[in-house]
């Protein structure tokens, strides 16, 4: 009952853990079972804020790995402290790792990718119903696989998000693009992404399939993922006038952070054509040699 193997098991009965979603469960159950290989035998009692270092120091290489190791570590010991078990939560004050400067994330498609990966799947392939119901929902890789008819009422898509652990609930109206494309099909019973058999998808498997897609377009699917589709679903809203409360309502963030970056960047673009739009109304200003003066 000492050991943080014990510790572990129990953790994995409470409904902390359940709450996580199936894809972070399945994450930090990996991070578990390289660390009690390692020390799965070790009085989770005598574990240190040290120890908790030494293990993100030893995945420092590889900078995401060593924020899945505290993400699961700080879910363990902030359940085991609450549920006293422990007196000192070891992982309180562990920082996370520096990102990568200039990191871009995932990067955007850009109009002629999508195009190009129209001009192969038309409307009425499967690859096709994939690409809209990313592009036109802006919904993340592991929702856009779960969704189907059931989510559909009046023409507006409503669906708990994985990510926040299934409490944030967002509603999306199907663009009439997106219903073209779905009544051509093909779709299966209860998801519109499917396989060849009408098989429905996990997000990972349904992330290979995609990138296989995206490369018999020509699209470099070492750089272009699925997630890409959503920053262009919202640089589309941005542009089309939507506040950051609607992008929020949208996209399922509680944080206007996210939202803001995309209206600013919208409102950027539209100040430059508005400022070289006036600029084409005016008359050219004469050369100065022309008055006769000389400047140097």
């Amino acid at each position: 009952m000492n050991s943080l193997s014990w510790l572990v098991a129990r953790y994995r009965e409470t409904g902390d853990w359940l709450a996580l979603s199936g894809s972070t469960r399945r994450q930090r159950d990996n991070i578990f079972v390289g660390v009690l290989e390692k020390s799965g035998d070790e009085r989770y009692r005598d574990i240190q804020k040290s120890d908790i270092v030494a293990g993100k120091n030893a995945r420092a290489h590889t900078p995401a790995q060593a924020r899945n190791f505290l993400d699961a570590m700080r879910g363990l010991f902030r359940w085991a402290l609450e549920a006293e078990q422990i007196k000192i939560d070891p992982t309180a004050g562990v920082k996370n790792p520096p990102r990568k400067k200039n990191a871009e994330g995932f990067k955007m498609w850009e109009e002629e990718e999508l195009e190009a990966y129209y001009a192969k799947w038309p409307v009425g392939t499967r690859q096709r119903v994939w690409i809209d119901v990313l592009a036109d929902t802006g919904l993340r890789r592991g929702d856009a696989v779960r969704l189907g008819c059931q989510h559909i009422r009046d023409g507006v898509a409503t669906i708990k998000t994985e990510k926040s652990g299934f409490t944030t609930q967002v509603s999306i109206p199907i663009h009439p693009n997106l219903q073209a494309t779905l009544d051509a099909g093909p779709t299966s019973d209860l998801a519109f992404i499917c396989g060849a058999h009408g098989n429905p998808y996990t997000k990972e498997s349904f992330g290979n399939q995609f990138k296989s897609a995206c490369k018999q377009a020509g699209v470099d699917e070492g750089k272009k993922a699925a997630h890409g589709l959503r920053k262009i679903a919202a640089t589309r809203l941005a542009e089309a006038g939507c506040s950051e409360y609607e992008l929020m309502a949208v996209f399922g963030w509680k944080d206007p952070k996210m939202a803001a970056h995309y209206v600013q960047e919208a409102n950027r673009k539209k100040l430059s054509r508005q400022a070289f739009e006036k600029l084409s109304r005016t008359k050219s200003p004469a050369p100065l040699h022309s008055a006769g003066k000389n400047v140097e």
